[in-house]
């Protein structure tokens, strides 16, 4: 484009003149070389992640290898010694699982904290029930917290074939469900899930996951904990290895195969060895047949 005339002032603009994108948004949750010692013990070290919205981020790691340490110290219930903890980009000290709770971070153990003979909408507003009335006539708003319970687990592709009935009647996979449709509902920008496969077989693993993803489609930062990598790399975008409290790899999911990933999960060359101290050894000649007479 030529120069143009602006109150007497020749102005030159180039057709190459691009708008600067706006900056990107911090991550949800960044963890950046945190460790977490208990007196002599290391129980994490220098590990760092990022949950970003609408992304699934994987943690795995064999038994001991510092998942729940981690875990707890998302959630606010232990504080990491070392490294920096931030919340959309603010550093962040948390004190409790309930001021996680208030800054959208949501945690779903692997033993769900339900209650098992009470029904589906009384587990889902568990600790947050409406209640409508004033005075000595206020009471629980149950027919609000049917028809939202019902409504929210629709909404999560969800259809249970009665909400009043008791939630310990529900499969496993189910029961994680419900607690993943009640953090998107009360706010949770951030939802980490403990496990929440590791007790499920092949098809209630797989139900799960398909809610997972759900999650994550709504617009949610989804940390998932697992050692199964064959579930991960269904869902994940990124993931973190670790190894007895220390970061083994980290790697999007353009950048390792989910061969590649067993691999490093199952300890590569540690696997190679032991398979090689386990091969068969051969017959000894006395024990390889008759002698001819």
């Amino acid at each position: 484009m030529g120069p143009q005339a602006c109150g007497g002032i020749q102005v030159t603009t180039s057709p190459d003149t691009v708008p600067e994108a706006a900056p990107a948004a911090p991550p949800l949750v960044e963890l950046s070389g945190v460790s977490k010692f208990y007196g002599n013990i290391k129980a994490l070290e220098d590990v760092s992640l990022e949950v970003h919205a609408g992304e699934i981020t994987c943690v795995l790691g064999d038994n001991g290898a510092g998942k729940s340490t981690l875990i707890k110290i998302i959630s606010g219930l232990h504080r990491n010694d070392t490294g920096s903890f931030t919340i959309e980009g603010e550093e962040a000290k948390l004190g409790s699982p309930r001021a996680a709770l208030n800054r959208g971070i949501a945690t779903v153990y692997q033993d769900l904290a339900v209650v098992a003979l009470m029904p589906v909408w009384r587990n889902f507003f568990l600790g947050s029930e409406p209640t409508k009335g004033k005075g000595p006539l206020r009471r629980l708003d149950v027919d609000r917290m049917r028809r939202t319970t019902r409504s929210e687990l629709l909404r999560m592709g969800i259809d249970l074939r009665d909400v009043d009935q008791p939630i310990g009647t529900l499969s496993g996979g189910e029961r994680q469900c419900v607690a993943i449709a009640r953090a998107v509902y009360f706010g949770a920008k951030v939802l980490v899930l403990d496990e929440p496969t590791a007790a499920l077989g092949v098809k209630q693993s797989g139900v799960v996951l398909k809610y997972v993803a759900a999650a994550r489609d709504a617009g949610l930062g989804v940390v998932l904990i697992t050692h199964n990598p064959h579930h991960a790399y269904l869902v994940g975008d990124r993931f973190i290895l670790l190894k007895r409290g220390a970061m083994a790899g980290s790697h999007a999911k353009s950048e390792i195969t989910l061969d590649e990933l067993t691999r490093q999960m199952a300890g590569g060359s540690e696997l190679e060895e032991l398979s090689h101290e386990l091969a068969r050894a051969p017959a000894p000649d006395h024990l390889g047949g008759h002698p001819e007479s």
